[in-house]
């Protein structure tokens, strides 16, 4: 391969990577470009577990051998039966550079140096490889894993021009992996309260219409969950603002932990003294059990007043649900009307009968539209 032909399989492969939507996108994206730029038949992408001591297979692309899968639950090898990246694993090469790529054989040490890897060869003979070439990869000047592309028996062997171009690829994925973390790393904070760790509001909207739509779609139960934590402002006014965030995180760890006992569900928090939580699947009972839990929990605390809990779900008689702004809504009512009595337990919409009056009050004209809740619980809060 020529120069000009290598730069493009560089900018190739770079630009795949920097298309791609996830981290699994990002892998496959580095392995594919790999294994053309360098002519090769099958390439995989194998990150180093620290804790672990293993090299764990991210992806597999190109002819997989049997009992190979392109993404993998669980491939990976025990470091120790690679003596030959020892060395690199331990970040002995950290004061001079990067480490370079090589070359080894399905033919063992008689067709090179007596450096290689018996364990490599023996998969390269077991799965109808006949060479392989693996380049390091660093990350944030730490060893991170390896680039691995291999060619059929049969064909020419990989070279030390290949091994050159092998170690300068890897650095280009090393680079994309930086990209993809980061970028993945900018979208949870988009979606995550700072505070509490557990999901924002933005997290919320996105996953409630996304729910609202199975609900429409294929009927799937749709609930969620509306808490206002009591007493917030008096802990802050007496006790300090300090002491107010640490009840608002230990109430977040308190919801997460009640979620849990609905799989699948969003734990989050709306705002200010607001949570909720998100689930899609479970039965209203399971739902309503939930939040009795959170509400019983939350008294435990310590500081605080404990907290208002309201329930509105798909599988009750609320009427029809055909937006998220709806479901909200009606939760919010529930939230209220749980505030205002003091009541100690979820209040659950549509559970009085056919003139529930939480549905009323959520169906109420004057409400304001979901985006305004702020100003819809300031017009109506005692």
């Amino acid at each position: 391969m020529g120069e000009e032909s290598r730069l493009a399989a560089v900018v190739a492969l770079a630009q795949g990577m920097a298309a791609a939507h996830s981290s699994r996108g990002a892998w496959r994206a580095a392995a594919c470009g790999a294994c053309r730029a360098l002519g090769g038949s099958f390439a995989a992408l194998s990150v180093w577990e620290r804790e672990l001591g293993r090299l764990r297979v991210l992806v597999n692309v190109g002819e997989l051998a049997e009992g190979e899968e392109e993404f993998p639950e669980d491939e990976s090898y025990p470091v120790h039966q690679f003596a030959e990246i020892t060395e690199f694993l331990h970040e002995r090469w950290a004061g001079g550079g990067e480490p370079d790529a090589w070359v080894e054989t399905a033919g063992g040490p008689s067709a090179g140096p007596a450096e290689y890897c018996h364990q490599r060869v023996a998969a390269l003979r077991r799965r109808g490889r006949g060479c392989c070439v693996v380049a390091p990869i660093v990350l944030h000047g730490r060893a991170w894993g390896e680039l691995y592309v291999a060619r059929p028996a049969g064909v020419p062997v990989f070279g030390r021009g290949d091994a050159d171009f092998a170690t300068v690829l890897a650095a280009v994925v090393a680079a994309g992996i930086a990209q993809t973390e980061r970028l993945e790393e900018a979208r949870r904070l988009a979606f995550t309260d700072s505070l509490t760790g557990l999901a924002n509001r933005r997290a919320v909207d996105a996953r409630l219409d996304e729910a609202v739509e199975r609900h429409r779609r294929d009927g799937a139960v749709v609930s969620l969950v509306v808490c206002d934590l009591n007493g917030l402002k008096r802990v802050n006014d007496t006790l300090g603002h300090a002491v107010g965030d640490r009840l608002l995180e230990r109430f977040g760890t308190v919801l997460s932990l009640c979620g849990a006992m609905l799989p699948g569900a969003l734990a989050a928090r709306l705002g200010g003294d607001e949570f909720c939580l998100l689930a899609v699947g479970p039965s209203a009972d399971e739902v309503v059990k939930a939040a009795d839990e959170v509400c019983r929990r939350a008294v435990e605390l310590g500081i605080g007043d404990g907290v208002a809990c309201g329930v509105a779900s798909t599988e009750d008689p609320v009427g029809p649900v055909r937006s998220a702004r709806r479901l909200f809504r009606l939760a919010d009512a529930a939230q209220y009307r749980a505030k205002a009595e003091r009541a100690a337990r979820p209040v659950v919409a549509g559970r009085e009968g056919a003139d529930d009056p939480v549905v009323r009050l959520a169906d109420e004209p004057s409400r304001a539209p979901d985006g305004e809740r702020r100003r819809f619980r300031g017009r109506h809060s005692p």
